[in-house]
């Protein structure tokens, strides 16, 4: 009887040891998944390269905020100097979403210069 116990005692040792592997299994799969998906996010984000102001405004998501025609949070008024400024280092709007700074993102002065153009001519 006593051997019989101790046998059942091994196999539930093996099975929990078991079960903790597979456990250790899927955290480790699910924290890949996680860190492969936000390493090609940030890539996608940073990955967008200049060639001209219409693709890069499409490409850098500009489009969302502003719409296809800059009708949106795009202030005309302002002088070429201070949009290229909020183009580059970005702004904190009383409501969000906040406009990013791009010059982080490797978007040059005259680069920036020409994504305000560009907008310019949307309106």
């Amino acid at each position: 009887m006593e051997a019989h116990c101790v046998s059942f005692g091994r196999v539930k040792g093996i099975m929990r040891i078991a079960y903790l592997k597979r456990i250790g299994a899927a955290v480790a799969i699910a924290t890949l998944l996680a860190s492969v998906s936000m390493v090609s996010g940030a890539a996608q984000t940073d990955s967008v390269k200049f060639t001209d102001a219409a693709s890069y405004y499409k490409d850098a998501k500009c489009v969302v905020c502003y719409c296809q025609k800059a009708e949106k949070k795009f202030n005309a008024k302002l002088k070429d100097e201070e949009l290229v400024e909020i183009v580059l280092k970005g702004k904190k709007p009383e409501k969000p979403p906040n406009m990013p700074g791009y010059e982080a993102k490797g978007l040059t002065a005259e680069q920036a210069k020409a994504m305000v153009d560009y907008m310019r001519s949307l309106k």
